[in-house]
This record gives C-alpha cells, sequence and structure tokens, in this order.
C-alpha cells in the first residue's frame, strides 16, 4: 500500500471531522481592505440614488463625495480598486499606441530618454532642491485620549442630522477658532487647541490640535487648514441652541448691555392682522416686560398690546450696530403702514418685519456671531441664502 492510500486511509476513516480544519482569516484589517470597504459604501449609495453623492446633500453625502473624488486623483487607489468599480465610477486611461522610436521619446514623461552626451550622472534635473524647507512638519498620529473627544463627535453627526448644526462653504480663515468642527476631505475634525499666535512677513499663524473623527490628530499650522479646506472642505455652523445664548466665557469683566427680543401684536387693526409672520425685532437696556408694560399707547408697538415670542441677554454688543444690521437685512420685507399716536400725530414703525420666526431667528445668530456679512434674505422663496 502506498503512502497516499494510507493517508487517503487516515482521512476517510475520521468520522469524528478532527482533521477537517479550515485556515482561519487574520480578523486585522489591512489599508487596502478599508479602501475597498469605503468605496463599496459609494457603491451602495450609487445603487440606491442612482447617482453619484454631492457636495451638497448632507454630511454622509458629502463624506462619500469627498472620499470619492479623494480616490478619482489617486492612480494607486484606482487601480486597487478597478475590479470594483461597478457603477464606471473612476477614470480610466487610454495606453497609447507606440508605433515607432519617435513615439516612445514623445511619451517619456519622466525624462528617463532624455539624456545629453555632455551631461553628467550627478545632475538631477527632476529633483527639486530643498529650499526653505520648514523646520518642523506636522504629522498625523494616534489620539491617545480620543475618548474625550469622541462624544463631541457623535453629538456633532446628530446635531447635522437635526439640522442644528449646517455645513457652509469655508470662506475665511478666521473661522478657524478652538472648539470649531470642520471636514476635511470627507473626515469631521476638531479644533482642540490653537497655540500661540505667530507672525511673519506680517501674516499670523498659529499652531493646532486637531483632532480626527478616525481617532487621529494633526498639530498643523492655522494657515496649511486654511488652505485645504479651501480645497476640499466645509465648516460646520455653531449649534443652533448656542447661539442665542451667548453665554459662553462669561466673566465679570464682561458688560450685560440688554436684551434683544422678538415680539408678535396682537392688534385688532385689520391692517396688522392681515400677516401671518408679523414679528418686531428690537433691543431694550430694561427687562423686556417692563419696556412692553405700555405697548398698546406706544406708535413704535403698533398702539396695541404685544407678545413676547423670544428674548436673549447679550453682552458686550453695540445695540446701534445690532438694530442696523437687522434692519438692513430684513428691509425688503419691512412693514409698511401708518400709526397714528393718541395725539393724532403719524408715526411710521420701522422694527417690524414680514418674515417666518425661524428666520428672523436664524438672522439674531448670524449677528451674534458676526456672519451676518455672508448672507442676505430672499423674501420670495423665505430664505437666507449666501452672498
Amino acid at each position: 500500500m502506498s503512502n497516499g492510500d494510507r493517508l487517503s486511509d487516515i482521512f476517510d476513516d475520521d468520522k469524528l471531522g478532527l482533521l477537517d480544519v479550515e485556515p482561519k482569516n487574520s480578523s486585522a484589517q489591512t489599508e487596502e481592505d478599508r479602501l475597498i470597504q469605503s468605496f463599496q459604501e459609494i457603491n451602495e449609495f450609487v445603487a440606491n440614488e442612482g447617482r453619484e453623492p454631492k457636495e451638497d446633500g448632507g454630511i454622509l453625502e458629502f463624506q462619500l463625495s469627498a472620499r470619492l473624488k479623494s480616490i478619482k486623483e489617486d492612480k494607486h487607489k484606482i487601480q486597487i480598486l478597478k475590479n470594483y468599480d461597478k457603477h464606471n465610477l473612476l477614470p480610466t486611461e487610454e495606453a497609447e499606441e507606440i508605433d515607432s522610436i519617435d513615439d516612445i521619446f514623445e511619451n517619456d514623461d519622466v525624462g528617463l530618454l532624455d539624456v545629453g552626451g555632455e551631461e553628467d550622472i550627478h545632475d538631477f534635473k527632476h529633483v527639486p532642491k530643498e529650499t526653505n524647507m520648514p523646520n518642523y512638519v506636522a504629522r498625523r498620529k494616534k489620539c491617545q485620549d480620543f475618548e474625550k473627544f469622541e462624544p463631541l463627535f457623535e453629538k456633532c453627526h446628530r446635531a447635522l442630522e437635526e439640522g442644528k448644526r449646517k455645513l457652509k462653504p469655508f470662506a475665511r480663515e478666521q473661522h478657524i477658532k478652538e472648539g470649531h468642527f470642520f471636514v476635511l476631505k470627507g473626515v469631521l475634525l476638531y479644533v482642540a487647541d490653537v497655540g500661540e499666535q505667530i507672525e511673519k512677513d506680517g501674516k499670523k499663524n498659529a499652531r493646532l490640535r486637531c483632532i480626527f473623527e478616525n481617532g487621529t490628530e494633526s498639530d498643523m499650522l492655522l494657515r496649511s487648514l486654511s488652505a485645504e479646506l479651501y480645497k476640499d472642505g466645509r465648516r460646520v455652523t455653531a449649534h443652533k441652541d448656542d447661539y442665542l445664548q451667548n453665554f459662553e466665557n462669561i466673566s465679570e469683566e464682561d458688560e450685560e448691555v440688554g436684551f434683544i427680543y422678538v415680539l408678535e401684536s396682537k392688534s385688532r387693526n385689520p391692517k396688522i392682522k392681515q400677516y401671518d409672520n408679523l414679528y418686531k425685532v428690537g433691543f431694550t437696556k430694561k427687562p423686556v416686560e417692563k419696556r412692553i408694560e405700555n405697548a398698546k399707547h406706544e406708535p413704535t408697538f403698533l398702539m396695541a398690546p404685544v407678545s413676547v415670542v423670544s428674548e436673549f441677554k447679550c453682552y458686550n454688543m453695540n445695540p446701534q450696530t445690532f438694530e442696523s444690521l437687522i434692519h438692513r437685512f430684513f428691509s425688503e420685507v419691512c412693514l409698511d403702514v401708518k400709526i397714528y399716536d393718541n395725539e393724532g400725530n403719524r408715526h411710521y414703525p420701522r422694527e417690524w418685519f414680514i418674515a417666518p420666526y425661524s428666520i428672523i431667528e436664524d438672522a439674531i445668530r448670524y449677528i451674534i456671531n458676526g456672519e451676518i456679512v455672508d448672507y442676505k434674505y430672499d423674501p420670495d422663496r423665505e430664505r437666507i441664502v449666501g452672498r
């Protein structure tokens, strides 16, 4: 009996299947595995939606769009993923026909064949010289205390899904502040710290601590992050609830200047009652209830009682600037009506606006955080739009 027959008999007589062992696959994902998995998520989106992900969708769609853009620009990634490209999302390179020696030299993009008789082998034509090399280059590394930041990312994602935060184009590096979120190449990042300001050649800079939602961190410079965000990024607006409180970092040195208020009229005048979204936005140094107690005798309140829709305590704010900005922003929907006081004098109140309350609330937020200059009100669509 041969050795082969003996081995066969051993395996055939293995009634308990003790020898029927399959090799185990490693549970550790390689970088290539992660790339394929991330591309499969894009494939799944295209299969469900019938289109590529767009930048102006929600945060998840924006992340997929940024990821696809990054893949399309990387030949190595394209090569790995070409067999998984179910929807022809990736560019294909057409090979150029080589019919002669001239074609070979014309297609020598790297210049490997471009060698003159007098050139020395040590003359490097295609290697850049090291000029103005930085003393320190920021690197991504594992964030050792990521558990401290992970809940912040989870809350940010929830706020985006609920519409309490929004994705906006990155417009200026002044937006980069401690505690702010951004999306860079589809990855959410948090500015945990802004270091001491550096000034060189008249330009200000600072070393940042940026935490990424994938558990890494970087200490890139502010201007470097700004440049990357201009190319392939978005800023995440502050939380809707945080805007209006305006109590962050309030100390004894901060000056309480008064209250912004939004009022609704209780007038029985048909010229007033015809408007569904009529609100007064104003500012007062005294408590709002005290300010409106004589409303039915004051033309600015339309000679009628009013109810308080909302009020916000303000610190370090210039009241005249606020009123000027709100009037300018809603100038096209300012109420145009004549009101007569108890003595028969004619008045034209200018602080009443015909716009949905949610729009007025957003405008107040933008004034408080200084972003109002980036937006304007479109009365036809009843929406705030970018300038």
